[in-house]
């Protein structure tokens, strides 16, 4: 499929999040070249950490990516609609996700002087 899908065009839509929503990691993110002062490959953010949305761009004048501050790690991280989900403090998590079949994205990552 690759990294561009012409049918799917998010920006028809408003963004699935909003800004300062507590937001959770599906899996995990490794910089792919393009977050400075870590090594290609490098894990950024890690499946089921948690974050806040700082801020909402576009790639591809297609898709919305979504700058998340993971505090713990101290990383901004830009995430599609796909690798994040929702935090209710209320409901337990539960890893729904099948690693296998969430194919490794290749859209820049922010860092923190992006956002």
């Amino acid at each position: 499929m690759g990294l561009y899908n012409p049918g799917e065009i998010e920006l028809n839509d408003p963004p699935a999040f909003e800004m300062e929503q507590k937001v959770r990691l599906r899996r995990m993110i490794r910089n792919d070249g393009t977050f400075p002062g870590k090594e290609v490959g490098e894990t950024l953010a890690k499946k089921g950490d948690i974050g806040y949305v700082v801020g909402i761009g576009t790639y591809l004048q297609s898709y919305y990516i979504y700058a998340v501050h993971f505090l713990e790690r101290g990383y901004v991280v830009g995430c599609r609609r796909k690798e994040l989900i929702p935090v209710d403090d209320h409901e337990p998590f539960i890893d729904d996700t099948d690693d296998e079949e969430m194919e490794e994205t290749l859209e820049p990552r922010l860092q923190e002087s992006q956002v």
